[in-house]
Formats: C-alpha cells, sequence, structure tokens
C-alpha cells in the first residue's frame, strides 16, 4: 500500500516562512504537487514537479514557492516564502504514477497570521 505522509505545517506570521515535506517513493511517480483547501473553497493546485524536474505553479504563489523533490531521500518538499493570510489552508500531498493512479495525503494545516 503506498502511502503519502506530508509533514511541516504549523502558524506561522505574515512575511514567515514554512517548509513542507512528503514523504513517499518518489521514483515511481511521475508527476508529484501540491494541492490546498481553504475552509468553503475549492481544493487547488499549488504546484507540481514531474519526474524530469519541470515545475509548474499557480500564478498566486509564482516566485514565493519553490517545489522539488528527491528520490534519494524519497521526499518531495514545497518551500514556502513571504507568507501571506491568503495562503492559509490544508495542503495535501499528491501523487501520480506511470499507469495514471493517483495518490494523496493525509493533509496538513498551513495558517498564517496577519
Amino acid at each position: 500500500q503506498v502511502q503519502l505522509v506530508e509533514s511541516g505545517g504549523g502558524l506561522v506570521q505574515a512575511g514567515g516562512s514554512l517548509r513542507l515535506s512528503c514523504a513517499a517513493p518518489v521514483s515511481i511517480f511521475s508527476t508529484m504537487a501540491w494541492y490546498r483547501q481553504a475552509p468553503g473553497k475549492q481544493r487547488e493546485l499549488v504546484a507540481s514537479i514531474t519526474r524530469d524536474g519541470t515545475t509548474n505553479y499557480a500564478d498566486s504563489v509564482k516566485g514565493r514557492f519553490t517545489i522539488s523533490r528527491d528520490n534519494a531521500k524519497n521526499t518531495m518538499n514545497l518551500q514556502m516564502n513571504s507568507l501571506e493570510p491568503e495562503d492559509t489552508a490544508v495542503y495535501y500531498c499528491n501523487a501520480v504514477n506511470w499507469r495514471k493512479q493517483n495518490y494523496w495525503g493525509q493533509g496538513t494545516q498551513v495558517t498564517v497570521s496577519s
């Protein structure tokens, strides 16, 4: 059973930084991503990264967030800088394997105070 386990969420003041990590068998996935869901809103894509390192970011986080994956350490990370109250949400790790099967982590709460 493949599991994705997020860590690194928490409470931070606006302008601060957090680093999220997703522990997973990274090498078996073609694409990995971070999604987030704020109260009363739909889940949205934050950033994604392919096996060859191609990245994609939501316009709202470009220049502030950086996604990375480490095949040797079996982790995917999201470095979040210059955090804003609007970034408050539950953040989910997502991964898709070569058979197009989708996997999700349990989520980690990020709260940014103003």
